[in-house]
């Protein structure tokens, strides 16, 4: 090339070795002068780093070269030109790149054939740019030391900074599954922090990636969660849904108690203080680097700590629920009733079942299942002599009997726990009726909770279709459909009666009577 100020003079180099297609290092050319980017592209050829060969954009303006590396976001280095359509494009585009973008990790070699308009000690002070080079010092062999120099300078940086950015995510993921609670939602959860950790700067290469996470059970290691081509083998073990060479690595894993990586599949160990042994599996992830599997390592480690507190918090919820199930079946045993050891059970999945079918969500209609069992807690207050009474009641002492309803309130309103807080509203408003005819306070309508609507319409159905010590027989179960029918409106939620008449058989199954 000539010209006064931008010639190139380049000494002659041996051609490189053949490089491997499967991946690259992006040069961005931004030169005025088309000649620069076919020499350098020229004396570049067979450029290699580290079994990667170069792949070269080019733009001839600092306006174009905004355009591309707004299209181009992996950039390595950028061969940059002071003047082009004006004095100071080049140095107007290093501060775009790193002022506006925010881009400190591109690397950024100012060639200028003009260095008077640019003078070097200014210019490397004043400008965030890696290296600067007059068009007239630059030989074939100092390219190429540069260009060597500013990749290798690329490579570090951008390790550390997938280091930096698989930590944070680690710490994001770390405090949003502490927070889970349900091992099914918590092991879902796991895959698909782990997941978005491998893929910090990959391709496509990692959009196929499958796997589970499986809990040691009596049979062995039974799916929670799955993604990819194990999404639908959630509840399946592992040795029916993996090639033999797979389950041999899971094996060999659980064996030597350590995270394996293996064949492009990776196995993470996990086993609590408490004894539950559990694995991560993912598989088609060829590629990973020690970096990559130092991460899941790290994850894994905070994993284990989050899968203990599931499972202590499981242990005391199961304690929690058994120990309410057993006050409410005291409670219901004070009646004398023949089966009450199974009514609050029986109600409790009913409630369940019609919370679901009313659009709770799966943990809300569990809360208000449990809840349910204790909804008469406030007879422990009503005397026997009137609990127990075969015959009708008198005013008063059905006057005393509604105060249950009260006595059920006091006992848990001042309690912080969302549980005791669905308690305490079923226990107060399950005898309150949709046309406001109820008690205690006769609310009525959208006024009284759902959670009380949903148990009282439970509540009722089972008691007719039961036995109860203040009535002879217990209803047919088309009587008892007919009864609910009938207080659409008045005693019932229309909207609950609704779901009830189009549920009816799946009810009459749970609470356990033939139609």
């Amino acid at each position: 090339m000539t010209g006064n100020d931008n010639t190139l003079v380049f000494a002659d180099e041996k051609t490189q070795a053949p490089v491997r297609r499967d991946d690259h290092w992006t040069v961005l050319i931004v030169d005025d002068e088309a000649e620069v980017h076919h020499v350098t592209k020229l004396v570049l050829t067979g450029f290699s780093f580290m079994n990667r060969p170069i792949r070269f954009l080019s733009a001839y303006s600092g306006a174009e070269a905004r355009k591309v590396i707004s299209e181009n976001t992996e950039i390595a280095v950028v061969l940059l030109d002071v003047v082009m359509e004006d004095e100071g494009a080049g140095l107007a585009l290093v501060k775009h790149i790193r002022d506006e973008l925010k881009n400190p990790y591109m690397r950024i070699v100012l060639r200028t054939g003009q260095p008077g308009y640019a003078p070097e000690g200014r210019v490397i002070v004043e400008y965030d740019i890696n290296d600067y080079k007059e068009k007239t010092e630059l030989t074939a062999q100092k390219l190429f030391t540069t260009m060597v120099s500013a990749i290798r300078s690329y490579r570090d940086i951008m390790t550390i900074e997938k280091n930096r950015r698989g930590l944070e995510k680690i710490i994001d993921a770390s405090a949003h599954i502490f927070e889970i609670q349900s091992l099914q939602k918590f092991a879902s959860g796991i895959l698909e922090q782990l997941t978005s950790l491998l893929n910090i700067d990959r391709d496509a290469i990692y959009f196929n990636v499958g796997g589970f996470t499986a809990v040691l059970e009596e049979n062995g290691f039974r799916v929670l969660a799955a993604t990819g081509r194990y999404a639908a083998m959630i509840g399946k073990h592992v040795d029916e849904i993996l090639e033999p060479g797979s389950v041999r690595l899971v094996a060999r894993s659980v064996e030597e108690r350590r995270s394996l990586y293996e064949n492009s599949a990776y196995v993470g160990y996990i086993e609590t203080k408490s004894g539950s042994k559990n694995i991560i599996y993912l598989d088609n992830c060829a590629g990973l680097t020690s970096i990559d599997i130092e991460l899941i390592n790290i994850y894994c480690i905070n994993v284990a700590v989050a899968f203990e507190n599931i499972y202590l918090n499981r242990e005391l919820e199961e304690t929690q629920k058994e120990l309410i199930f057993k006050l409410g079946e005291v409670i219901e045993n004070r009646t004398q009733d023949t089966d009450t050891n199974d009514h609050v059970k029986r109600v409790a999945g009913l409630v369940r079942f019609l919370a679901l079918k009313r659009g709770l969500s799966e943990d809300e209609a569990e809360l208000v299942s449990v809840a349910s069992a204790i909804h008469d807690i406030g007879k422990i207050a009503i005397p026997d002599s009137i609990l127990l009474k075969p015959a009708k009641l008198s005013s008063t002492e059905f006057g005393i009997m509604k105060e249950h309803t009260a006595f059920g309130r006091r006992m848990f309103e001042h309690s912080k726990r969302s549980l005791f807080g669905a308690a305490t509203v079923i226990a107060y408003q399950h005898h309150e009726c949709w046309d406001g005819t109820g008690y205690p306070t006769g609310s009525a309508g959208e006024d009284i909770h759902v959670y009380a609507r949903i148990t009282s319409v439970a509540d009722v159905f089972d008691a007719l279709t039961h036995k109860r010590v203040y009535r002879e027989g217990a209803f047919r179960l088309e009587e008892a459909v007919d009864y609910i029918r009938s207080q659409s409106g008045k005693q019932f939620d229309p909207e609950l009666v609704e779901i009830f008449q189009a549920y009816s058989d799946e009810f009459a199954a749970l609470a356990g009577i033939l139609p």
